[in-house]
């Protein structure tokens, strides 16, 4: 495990505890791994109280009982989703030292967006309803990208950069017969080098 170094080493320990979230009702944690389930396999627009019903052996308006709505039930995807990605870069960030930690955080990532490209379009896509997620998650589970360069808005940057890159893969953009693990090489070398404050 990585030795946190403060300010002048990386990477960085952690600034926040990982945020707990609100345990489901065994009846709703059902509902929630159904929903990811279809949103895995059949994508967001077939993620419907009506199909989940349908899998679930019960009426649409049931699921009400348990769930206020279709906005509700997405920000309980994304919430667990946030929690999962947090979990897995703090990990990278926590094995990794100063010279593999960018890397190593870079192709993490790339492998849970590419293993659940429509969790990952659920999460990143469109506006986010933060008054509907777990207080805290999501500067949590983006905090990896600060332990491991140092600086908020170079953090900033490069998970933007890590979220285009990806979004291009996922979405087929590149050109064909593009080598995409050099350009993911090249992501990790461009922010390996120093960069000129403001």
């Amino acid at each position: 495990m990585g030795t946190p170094q403060g300010s002048g080493g990386l990477p960085l320990a952690p600034v926040a505890p990982r945020p707990a979230l609100a345990p489901p009702s065994p009846r709703l944690g059902e509902i929630i791994a159904v929903a990811r389930e279809v949103l895995e396999k059949e994508g967001a627009a077939a993620l419907t109280m009506r199909r989940l019903g349908e899998l679930l052996g019960i009426r649409a308006p049931s699921l009400y009982k348990h769930l206020a709505g279709k906005n509700q039930l997405e920000a309980r995807l994304v919430d667990a989703a946030l929690v999962e990605i947090g979990d897995l870069l703090h990990g990278v960030v926590d094995r990794a030292d100063a010279a593999s930690v960018l890397g190593d955080l870079l192709a993490a990532y790339r492998a849970h967006a590419r293993a659940h490209p429509n969790l990952y379009r659920l999460v990143t896509s469109g506006p986010l309803r933060r008054d509907q997620l777990t207080a805290g998650v999501e500067d949590w589970a983006g905090e990896p990208f600060y332990r491991a360069t140092g600086e908020p808005y170079l953090a900033q940057a490069l998970w933007a950069a890590a979220h285009g890159t990806v979004i291009l893969e996922l979405d087929g953009r590149y050109l064909p017969g593009s080598d995409l693990d050099r350009t993911w090489a090249a992501l990790t070398a461009a922010f390996g080098r120093p960069v000129d404050g403001a």
